[in-house]
């Protein structure tokens, strides 16, 4: 029987029986002595194994015969022949030739013995690895069917958190609207009062006192500056938890897409089978790990977004309950300063006086402090140029040292010293800049305080067209609280 797929064994393969041990005198060592025994070029069998071209290349040696050659007995001495032709030589027995068939055919039957054996096992192996491929494709198409089903319930999750945050969101936008009309209409009320204190300012000598009026007038500025300062952090708050919210929103649109991406792969592969077209080989794929997360770590990361996106929610309508608080109570409280500020002008008209004295007073006090103000200001800027003369020496200095060659370049303690040096000065700059710019600040302020004293005393008889037709008047035009709700 032919097996394929295995070499045939040749006969001239088999260990060659050893040559006897007497043999006849002859001359053919001479013949074989430089005869090559093959041609490789002339045999096509490329399964022939290399014993064969050793064995063929060996030259045979003869032994002198001698009558007690060990090995033989007596009787079974070959006679030698002189008359044997040349070339004529006689190599093995006929019983050797018996042998050497039956080892033959013994081994034939062992080889043949052995691949019967071989295909069984093959026929096994071949079925198990069918079975096992089988099987192991099953599971991961279980698995893969199982990873679909959680990205479809966690996609579920995502798209009712994600309609929510969008409500939501919509929700605190329309807040926001609110909140910056309800700004813009504070501003209306908050110019009326900084213009009825202007206004006032305008009295001459006795007039211009600090009497309820102004004070209402500077509560009243101060409560809707108050006011304004509460809506423009709850409207800062409002704009930062609307970036949290689209923040949370787009992480959920992101999961969202990379759970339909991931899931329309899944499913794609989840589809494949044996017979499905566009499959190939990837050359070590399987040892590329490209992953980025566990079951664990996917399933928290969706979850961590969700939990984020309900914070979120959960923080924002918070906060849209605290900003329409915040609005009743801004517009309550401003409206019943601005009551509070009319009654006070309603008392005042009728008791218009001051001391003009107090008032001369304090405008030379105000005179005197700008005067020393501005000596101590002049002096403030002469040490700011002096120090600035010294910083120049001392960084010339540093920049000088900085060109010294090689190894002079050394930290020494001169060095440490103008670096030091320069430090302080820059310091010593600084805080005389802030004692300057604190000193021009505070000098604005006295000037403008000398301005308002000059200008009472000069309109003194006009105050009270001031108190009763400027202020007044003006303060027949407050906006509603339905204005400041931001509702219109």
């Amino acid at each position: 029987m032919e097996l394929y797929g295995y070499p045939l064994k040749a006969k001239f393969n088999q260990p060659r029986p050893p040559p006897p041990k007497v043999l006849p005198a002859t001359n053919v060592a001479a013949g074989y002595k430089n005869r090559v025994p093959y041609n490789p070029e002339s045999f096509t069998m490329p399964w022939m194994p290399n014993s064969y071209y050793k064995a063929a290349a060996l030259n045979p040696t003869l032994s002198p015969l001698t009558e007690s050659f060990p090995g033989l007995p007596p009787t079974k001495m070959v006679p030698f022949i002189s008359e044997r032709p040349s070339g004529v030589f006689t190599r093995h027995t006929l019983d050797d030739w018996h042998r050497s068939n039956m080892t033959n055919y013994k081994e034939s039957e062992t080889t043949r013995h052995n691949a019967e054996r071989l295909r069984a096992d093959l026929s096994r192996t071949i079925k198990d690895v069918y079975q096992q491929a089988k099987r192991t494709q099953g599971e991961s198409t279980k698995n893969l069917g199982e990873r679909i089903n959680d990205i479809e319930y966690w996609k579920s999750e995502l798209c009712i958190e994600l309609d929510a945050m969008i409500r939501e969101t919509n929700s605190l936008m329309d807040m926001q609207k609110r909140l910056e009309r309800a700004l813009a209409d504070t501003e209306g009320p908050f110019q009326v009062a900084h213009k009825c204190l202007l206004n006032r300012e305008k009295r001459m000598g006795i007039d211009l006192v600090n009497d309820d009026v102004e004070k209402q007038l500077v509560t009243e500025i101060k409560i809707i500056r108050s006011c304004r300062e509460r809506l423009q952090q709850c409207l800062d708050t409002v704009n930062a938890q609307i970036m949290c919210n689209k923040e949370a929103w787009q992480e959920l649109e992101k999961d969202l897409a990379d759970k339909q991406l991931g899931h329309h792969i899944d499913n794609k592969c989840y589809q494949l089978k044996n017979t499905s077209r566009g499959i190939h080989f990837f050359k070590g794929v399987e040892r590329i790990d490209a992953t980025v997360s566990v079951p664990e770590t996917w399933a928290r990361f969706t979850d961590n977004n969700i939990f984020r996106s309900q914070s979120a929610r959960a923080a924002s309508a918070k906060l849209r309950a605290s900003t329409e608080s915040l609005l009743m109570g801004t517009a309550d409280e401003m409206w019943r300063q601005f009551s509070k500020v009319n009654d006070a002008f309603t008392s005042r008209i009728t008791e218009i006086a001051n001391a003009k004295s107090k008032i001369q007073t304090h405008l030379a006090k105000t005179r005197q402090e700008i005067f020393q103000l501005e000596t101590k200001i002049q002096v403030i800027q002469k040490t700011i140029r002096d120090k600035e003369v010294q910083l120049k020496v001392a960084q010339t200095r540093l920049d000088e040292r900085s060109r010294r060659p090689n190894v002079e370049l050394c930290r020494d303690a001169a060095q440490l010293r103008l670096v030091q040096e320069v430090n302080e000065i820059n310091e010593t700059l600084r805080n005389l800049h802030q004692c300057l710019r604190a000193s021009e600040d505070m000098l604005q302020m006295l000037v403008r305080s000398k301005g308002v004293l000059e200008h009472d005393l000069v309109v003194k008889n006009n105050s009270l067209f001031i108190d009763q037709e400027r202020c007044m008047g003006m303060r027949k035009s407050y906006p509603s609280t339905v204005q400041i709700l931001g509702y219109v």
